[in-house]
């Protein structure tokens, strides 16, 4: 295992609903991001960096992710690859309900790589519970996947969505960056580049200004 920082990589929810169920990912390209999802898992073994599974489960007759359905089904791009620890999770955060928390500390974990899906859900909410719990965190941004919404505050397309929750985990909660970048970052070849809500926020004024 790397030893500075002590990594893990978490797969969260790579499941058959998001490819060919009801609830299909649409930007990044779900193609395009099952393939960085398998780059990072080997990734991730090369350098001898854990990787935790979660899957989510449904109660039977669930319209999504009932267990036991071909739609709750980890996606061969996940279940054909090893993993090092599996967890079964029913809400947003992988930490609530699991046992993430307790197999992190055990592991002298303390750095996060998220991939999966969805950005603005169970990635978003994961991310934001690990850095509450102190530890630092980095996500795939083309490893991860937004749906579109409509609901009665309004519509937005799915392309929108994980731009913007990238943009907010960037601001502070996250070091945001590619598939191909973080294996540069376990190769020592660069850093994760983080960043701040009082920096993000100037840039963005500097930048209407200057317009």
């Amino acid at each position: 295992m790397s030893t500075s920082p002590r990594r893990a990589l978490i797969v969260i929810d790579v499941q058959n609903e998001y490819v060919d169920g009801r609830l299909l990912i649409e930007h990044p390209p779900v193609e395009g991001s099952l393939k960085a999802i398998g780059r990072a898992m080997d990734a991730a073994r090369a350098h001898d960096v854990p990787v935790i599974v979660v899957q989510n489960s449904g109660p039977s007759g669930s319209p999504l992710f009932a267990k036991g359905t071909h739609a709750w089904e980890l996606h061969p791009t996940v279940a054909q690859r090893p993993h090092d620890h599996y967890m079964e999770k029913r809400l947003p955060s992988a930490y609530t309900g699991t046992d993430l928390a307790d197999w992190l500390r055990e592991h002298a974990i303390d750095t996060l790589a998220v991939c999966g899906y969805m950005t603005h859900n169970c990635v978003d909410s994961t991310v934001k519970h690990a850095l509450h719990n102190g530890t630092a965190v980095e996500v795939l941004h083309d490893a991860i996947g937004s749906v579109p919404y409509e609901n009665r505050f309004g519509r937005a397309n799915a392309e929108a969505i994980h731009h913007a929750f990238c943009v907010v985990m960037q601001s502070r909660f996250a070091a945001v960056m590619t598939t191909d970048e973080w294996i540069q970052v376990l190769g020592g070849l660069r850093q994760p580049e983080r960043d701040t809500i009082f920096g993000s926020n100037q840039r963005a004024l500097g930048a209407r200004v200057a317009a």
